[in-house]
């Protein structure tokens, strides 16, 4: 006992060296650390077990489009406040706020690219901005794209990671936008123009009951939460256990809703061949 009274003898405190922030990155997945160059140089897929991050929309466009070859549209279309949302932020707070954070106006970027030289037209939705959910304008902004793509005769890419579907915060003028980005669709489909779907983590709900669910080849990353409803919904609602890996890609490929599993990394050669196989490549 007097050995560990004693001050001299008392064990030293060492101080853990401080780690600046954004050096490592927490896998959600695997809890594994990633060095944070290494994960970006691995287009954000985790080296441990594959798990792939979230990407922001012009970091998709970075991986999948030739450099230098994005042209933006319609950039400056802005969301209204028909509604006059409340709670505990207003409708028009959140938008401010989210521009603020992301520097984007809305929740999708859409233009015309270049992918492996071919010329195509492509939309991503953003999650970071009200969860990529879809209001007027990001209808909108889909619409005009799908309408420009079939004058042009031009495949469409449209890249999906929303977990907030139909926004709330405009009601039936969100919902509608579900049927008008449809109805573009069906008209590109009826031109024998291709349609490529990409359906990241999560895309859910309105999203995917409407343009994201009606692709020629609809195409998801692994181990993408796909589906309406989030399933602890279902299984309150139903009061029965869920499969194992419900609503997750493999189980939707096993299932028939999706057409392939494709990781980041193969994507953008995948998307080519697909382009190159239905223009019989002309």
């Amino acid at each position: 006992m007097a050995l560990f009274g004693k001050n001299k003898y008392t064990l030293v405190n060492v101080k853990k060296k401080n780690i600046p922030d954004g050096i490592f990155s927490q896998c959600p997945e695997c809890q594994s650390p990633n060095y944070t160059k290494a994960l970006k140089d691995n287009l954000s897929v985790c080296s441990h077990c594959g798990y792939h991050f979230v990407l922001t929309a012009h970091e998709r466009l970075q991986t999948l489009l030739d450099a230098d070859s994005f042209e933006e549209y319609d950039r400056n279309l802005l969301t209204e406040d028909p509604l006059h949302f409340q709670g505990p932020k207003t409708y028009k707070q959140k938008l401010d706020a989210d521009r603020k954070k992301t520097g984007l106006q809305e929740a999708v970027v859409s233009g015309k690219g270049k992918l492996k030289g071919r010329s195509v037209h492509i939309a991503v939705t953003d999650s970071r901005f009200i969860m990529g959910s879809m209001g007027s304008v990001v209808g909108e902004k889909i619409t005009r794209l799908i309408e420009r793509a079939t004058r042009e005769g031009l495949p469409i890419i449209i890249i999906s990671g929303s977990g907030g579907g139909a926004r709330m915060y405009e009601g039936l003028y969100s919902l509608m936008q579900m049927a008008k980005t449809c109805a573009a669709l069906a008209r590109h489909h009826e031109a024998g123009l291709l349609y490529i779907s990409v359906l990241t983590n999560p895309t859910m709900a309105g999203i995917m009951a409407s343009f994201a669910g009606v692709g020629d080849v609809i195409i998801a990353e692994p181990k993408a939460l796909i589906g309406f409803t989030g399933p602890r919904v279902i299984e309150q609602t139903i009061r029965q256990k869920l499969p194992p890996g419900f609503q997750r890609s493999e189980f939707l490929l096993a299932h028939g809703l999706i057409d392939m599993i494709v990781p980041r990394a193969n994507l953008k050669q995948v998307l080519s061949q697909v382009i190159d196989y239905t223009s019989g490549g002309a």
